[in-house]
């Protein structure tokens, strides 16, 4: 789950650290009065979205006038702000960010994350930060440092580390080292599985400051956190994704026109894979899971016809806890109430295969048996025109 920069800084504030004041704005009139806290000095307009890159598309002003601070708040409450990290299709601005500017002498990266190859908390950090970041992982990757959290924990070691990479010097260093630990903290408090910074920035009077935060949330963990839980913006999430997760599925959406329904996370990448082999694009990540219900096949089959991108759908079940004439059962309730408008082509081996396959032969639908998985995307690629 992720949440607004303005949301991740209120979480840092609990621990400690150091980030410029700001208040959140819905509308115009909030957004002044939210500059007017801040006297006459410049402010910073922020564009709230669940993406980065909104400096570059116009998402962050800086302004002088509580006049300039309404006219920013209306240009961009309500606009589709297109950035390299939404796609084209963009996100619409909901809510502004009001930003007491800050005195910028020097721009970091700081991240904090898990590193799933050692299994350990492990700071990112780069002299080389802000809006460009990217083109330096690409260019410069050795401008790059890597600083693992040994298994007993936070150690001073890191902090001074993370400032030698960073060219830190003098009391800057002393404060580096409370800020890394003071994330390390809170990363594992809250069950975090991205925070990062960029930019982290040095002032011209020598303070550090986080000047842009986002922090992802671990959702297996979201239970033991129902204050993070009630900042989720329902409005920034798929809409397919959001139903998917009301079912309890395992779903994601993507750029392709193979709609995809399959149990355990394996097969739906091999599945995903062998579509791409046969010249196609796969549409989504589906997994159903091992021990789905009718009802939950059903809702699966539903999300997958409801993206209008989907010009076939290939089922590819492998029973083994979970039962194929479940699966049937499903798809056939699934495709009486909302119809089949597209190819669709079936895979099912292991538990009831054969109750399955007979099930629907028998409801009538216009389905395309297939006989392993390699014929499956063959059969289905060829049906929406994509073959190699």
């Amino acid at each position: 789950m992720n949440i607004h920069e303005y949301q991740a800084k209120a979480v840092l504030r609990e621990f400690g650290v150091a980030v410029p004041e700001g208040a959140p704005a819905f509308t115009a009139e909030e957004a002044v009065k939210a500059a007017e806290r801040f006297g006459k000095g410049t402010v910073v307009v922020k564009a709230q979205i669940h993406a980065g890159g909104r400096g570059k598309a116009g998402g962050v002003k800086l302004v002088k006038t509580l006049e300039e601070v309404r006219a920013e708040a209306q240009r961009m409450l309500g606009m589709k702000l297109v950035t390299k990290q939404t796609g084209p299709e963009g996100k619409i601005v909901n809510r502004v960010y009001i930003e007491e500017a800050s005195n910028i002498a020097r721009e970091h990266y700081l991240s904090c994350l898990i590193d799933r190859a050692t299994s350990r908390v492990t700071f990112i950090a780069s002299k080389e930060g802000g809006v460009d970041i990217e083109e330096v992982a690409r260019s410069t990757p050795e401008k790059i440092a890597t600083i693992a959290v040994g298994p007993a924990g936070y150690s001073g070691y890191v902090g001074r580390r993370l400032a030698s990479a960073l060219k830190l010097e003098g009391e800057q260093v002393k404060q580096c080292g409370r800020l890394a630990e003071q994330l390390y903290r809170a990363f594992l408090a809250k069950d975090m599985s991205l925070l990062e910074i960029n930019p982290l920035i040095v002032t011209g009077e020598g303070q550090i400051l986080c000047l842009d935060a986002k922090i992802n949330f671990d959702d297996n963990a979201l239970f033991r956190h129902p204050d993070m839980t009630a900042l989720r913006d329902e409005s920034e999430e798929d809409p397919r994704e959001r139903e998917a997760h009301k079912h309890d599925l395992s779903y994601v959406a993507l750029d392709g026109n193979i709609g995809c329904m399959v149990n355990g996370a394996g097969l739906a990448m091999a599945t995903m894979d062998i579509i791409k082999l046969y010249g196609a694009e796969p549409a989504n990540f589906l997994d159903v899971g091992g021990g789905a219900s009718k009802e939950k096949v059903a809702a699966a089959f539903k999300i997958i016809t409801a993206d209008t991108r989907v010009k076939g759908i290939l089922v590819n079940i492998f029973g083994g806890i979970m039962r194929c004439d479940t699966i049937a059962e499903g798809v056939i309730a699934a495709v009486k109430e909302v119809g089949l408008k597209v190819p669709l082509v079936v895979r099912l081996e292991g538990t009831n295969a054969d109750i399955g396959r007979e099930m629907l032969t028998r409801s009538g639908l216009d389905v395309t048996a297939a006989r392993d998985l390699d014929d499956a995307a063959e059969k289905i690629v060829a049906a929406v025109g994509k073959g190699r």
